[in-house]
């Protein structure tokens, strides 16, 4: 296997530099080149660090298909999101089907009235989101939040945390998570 010819197709298909991934790896932007052209060999502790500023590790560095990735959609189409159901709050899924998701990146409907339940929810990762429509009651610990159009939210998701719609119409917002839970 070529490994400097996969590291660099596995960098350019996170959209990364040389000198980004050399950044967040903690290692020099020669090392990342000369790994690249095949002009070093590099041991399994020095590829673990670099493949650590994508992040992902040594067993889908060798087993990730890169010709299947290269050819994963970049365009979703309205009709082709998946659309799930929590009781009446719908969450359509973009990207549901991308190897190596890293989040989960949702375009969410709270009809008037729902929430997500009266216990609290709590899990690993961080949240974000932006109302679009409607408005939107969000409770995090004991701080509650009342949110418009326009107005946006970013915590950690092992913060216990509820969403509700307490609004005269349907709350529409678009949220992201990790990892990628949903």
């Amino acid at each position: 296997m070529d490994v400097g010819a996969r590291l660099k197709a596995v960098r350019k298909m996170h959209g990364l530099s040389q000198r980004e991934l050399a950044k967040r790896a903690g290692v020099t932007n020669s090392t990342i080149s000369m790994i690249e052209k095949n002009s070093v060999s590099p041991s399994v502790s020095s590829l673990k660090k670099t493949l650590s500023g994508i992040p992902m590790s040594l067993v889908e560095f060798f087993s990730t298909d890169i010709d299947v990735i290269a050819k994963e959609p970049v365009i979703y189409r309205a009709e082709e999101l998946l659309e799930m159901n929590a009781g009446d709050i719908s969450m359509k899924i973009i990207g549901k089907n991308r190897s190596n998701r890293a989040m989960s990146f949702m375009d969410e409907v709270y009809p008037v009235g729902s929430d997500t339940g009266e216990e609290m929810l709590s899990h690993e990762g961080e949240e974000a989101g932006m109302v679009v429509a409607g408005v939107l009651e969000l409770t995090v610990g004991h701080e509650v939040y009342h949110l418009s159009p326009g107005d946006s939210y970013y915590f950690e998701s092992s913060r216990p945390h509820r969403f509700r719609n307490t609004g005269e119409e349907d709350c529409r917002l678009i949220s992201c998570t990790t990892p990628a839970n949903f």
